[in-house]
């Protein structure tokens, strides 16, 4: 049976396209959480007239829920980094940050990739083992930490500073998503209010690529393709992870013929990476690639389901080997997601493309950190914006945050066992795979049964698609997308809605 997608209406013949729209209204679970603070928000408070916009009422949640996540990590400032091992897992409160001023040199005043780093302060690591952009962030932090003094005191300085700069990024990851889905701004309040988010944010620096990919987002929801690809390049000159956004867009500009827009995002992404890592990679060869080598020499480690099969079967799995089958999966992953993209109804969203790519990388890497699960949190938010799948999967993601530091503390308690066990651990990252599979099982859902798709209810097409949204198509396979039309610009929408106001 052929299907024909025709154009989708606004659900309420009242609703002004214009607008934000309401989750309260669309959403059971936002609704009932409303009550709590007094009920479902009314028209005036939406519409973004007064002081209390929307993305203003968002930047403060996320002030506070950021400050939230610091007074969780109390009992580590207060000596659980400094003065007992265990102490920062058995509060859960442990942040890299603090162990590595003095442990990467930056209490010395080292500077990163140029200068080696001494053994007896950073237990083997002879240069620093992160992109250069986000060893700049944490030499600028340590640059504003006050010299001399006690070392402890120093680093707890150093935390406070860089928990500073990395509450500016997480504010701009929430107004950016904000603003992404121009009549849906109240979705950023997933990301102000994840709980994942607050019990991560300043583990490590990983908000500093995640604010630049989500600015990049926007700029590219804002059909400016060359920046994007410029914010791309920066937020991967800070973490790897952001190139791999470049592959959803391929398969999207393919599938809608857009290639002088993928070209622009390409190139500005290869220049400002190149901007960023070529004076390191030229002037400090063997400290720029310490991150990289770090990467494919390291073993199996912590929240990956290898960790599972290494520990159940007792074989010690070789890190080359799980490097190799790993890269194979996420081909063949990557090779399902652009199948998916070529015969689905619809082209699918771009955030939605990009959280799937994402958590192929997460799900098959030979390591998960738990603050990796802030590079998907914004993408889910705008791939998924539904407040009972969000809470599945960060309530999944909470436990697995607690079972990581409650391993860690049995590990490290010796006899004295405090902690979770091995099999408990296990557990954890089971309920981390889960959930993470899950999510992705409702975006794929969304994209084969595009009625189902909460942002496209009220006829849009893909607002963050940018250049791709209501393109049509060049290039599909299969009958049901050779059947679908490309919906008609959301203006339309606009139009309609002024003809029946004036009728």
């Amino acid at each position: 049976m052929t299907t024909v997608h025709t154009e989708q209406q606004p659900e309420r013949a009242d609703d002004d396209p214009r607008e934000p729209v309401r989750p309260t209204e669309q959403d059971e679970v936002a609704a009932a959480g409303s009550e709590l603070f007094g009920g479902p928000v009314g028209r005036r408070a939406l519409t973004g007239r007064g002081w209390w916009s929307p993305v203003r009422v968002i930047a403060l949640v996320m002030i506070g829920l950021f400050a939230l996540g610091m007074v969780q990590k109390l009992p580590c400032y207060n000596g659980g980094w400094f003065y007992g091992q265990t102490t920062q897992y058995v509060h859960a409160c442990y942040s890299d940050i603090p162990h590595l001023y003095n442990g990467r040199g930056f209490a010395d005043g080292l500077t990163p990739y140029f200068d080696r780093i001494p053994a007896e302060t950073s237990g083997g690591m002879e240069y620093l083992e992160y992109p250069v952009l986000t060893g700049v962030f944490m030499k600028v932090a340590a640059w504003m930490t006050p010299g001399g003094g006690d070392i402890v005191e120093r680093e707890q300085i150093y935390w406070l500073v860089n928990a500073g700069m990395l509450m500016v990024c997480a504010v701009v990851i929430a107004v950016s998503v904000a603003w992404t889905h121009r009549r849906r701004p109240w979705d950023a309040l997933l990301v102000a209010l994840a709980p994942a988010f607050a019990l991560n944010a300043t583990i490590n620096w990983d908000l500093l690529a995640v604010s630049l990919t989500a600015v990049g987002m926007l700029l590219w929801a804002r059909g400016r393709p060359l920046g994007a690809g410029v914010l791309l390049g920066l937020a991967t000159a800070a973490k790897l992870y952001p190139v791999l956004l470049l592959g959803p867009l391929l398969v999207l500009c393919w599938r809608a013929g857009r290639w002088r827009a993928f070209g622009a995002a390409l190139g500005g992404a290869a220049l400002s990476w190149a901007a960023v890592n070529l004076p390191v990679m030229l002037g400090a060869p063997q400290g720029w690639s310490k991150f990289y080598t770090f990467s494919q020499e390291r073993p199996v480690d912590f929240g990956s389901f290898w960790l599972i099969i290494s520990q159940r079967t007792g074989i010690a799995l070789d890190g080359e080997s799980v490097n190799t089958w790993a890269i194979l999966l996420v081909l063949a992953g990557c090779a399902g997601i652009a199948a998916l993209t070529f015969f689905a109804p619809r082209r699918p969203r771009f955030a939605q493309l990009a959280f799937l790519v994402l958590a192929l990388f997460v799900l098959t890497n030979k390591v998960y950190s738990p603050q990796y699960v802030l590079w998907l949190i914004p993408l889910a938010a705008l791939a998924r914006p539904r407040w009972r799948d969000f809470l599945i999967w960060q309530s999944c993601e909470v436990v697995y945050f607690l079972g990581i530091w409650m391993y860690l503390a049995w590990t490290g308690s010796g006899d004295a066992h405090q902690g979770l066990p091995t099999e408990g651990y296990q557990l954890a990252i089971a309920a981390h795979l889960i959930g993470t599979l899950y999510l992705c099982a409702m975006v794929v859902r969304d994209v084969l049964r595009p009625e189902h798709d909460p942002v496209r209810r009220d006829g849009s097409d893909d607002p963050s698609g940018g250049p791709l949204d209501h393109a049509p198509d060049r290039f599909v396979l299969g009958r049901r997308a050779r059947s679908a039309r490309t919906p008609a610009p959301f203006e339309n929408s606009l139009v309609r809605w002024g003809t029946r106001q004036a009728g």
